[in-house]
């Protein structure tokens, strides 16, 4: 029988940099064991150069990516999430769709790079900062038992995640 894939959001408000960046990272990372999405509650439209090319650099998946609503997948045709990550503070209070399934949820948020200012040397670095916060929390989600998700229970889980996002 074929290991599981699990479908896991990350979500912000603009899904042009934090939320792209940790979609890429995680299906750079998660070797098919994970199907990374992104999504805003107010996407911007487009994706911020910078997260592109923060990508490109750490050799991760640096192509294919659109802003877009978290309306897109909240559709009944949309993937069944496992999991689901705001990665900005502004989003995770924010009133979420109903996700089909029951997904377990934590919010990792971290600093947008995206507002910072200064020469574009400054820019580079917190788009690069902001990619090694998600990319170590990534790693310690990846380090979870996923194939004995049954035995944990659902309420260690739950902790755990939210633990990573402390970290």
């Amino acid at each position: 029988m074929p290991e599981k894939i699990y479908n896991t959001l990350f979500i912000c408000t603009g899904n042009s940099a934090r939320s792209i960046l940790a979609e890429g990272l995680l299906n750079g990372l998660a070797q098919g064991r994970f199907r990374a999405y992104s999504a805003g509650s107010h996407p911007k439209g487009e994706v911020h150069p910078l997260a592109l090319d923060t990508l490109e650099r750490l050799k991760m998946p640096s192509t294919g990516y659109r802003s877009k609503s978290w309306d897109e997948y909240a559709r009944p045709d949309a993937p069944e999430f496992d999991f689901i990550f705001t990665v900005c503070d502004s989003a995770a209070g924010e009133i979420c769709p109903v996700w089909p399934g029951r997904p377990m949820s934590a919010n990792w948020g971290v600093p947008d790079p995206a507002a910072v200012e200064g020469g574009e040397d400054e820019k580079a670095k917190a788009f690069h900062d902001t990619a090694i916060i998600l990319k170590r929390r990534i790693e310690l989600f990846l380090s979870l038992p996923m194939e004995r998700r049954n035995m944990l229970s659902l309420q260690t889980l739950q902790s755990q995640l939210h633990d990573i996002g402390r970290a």
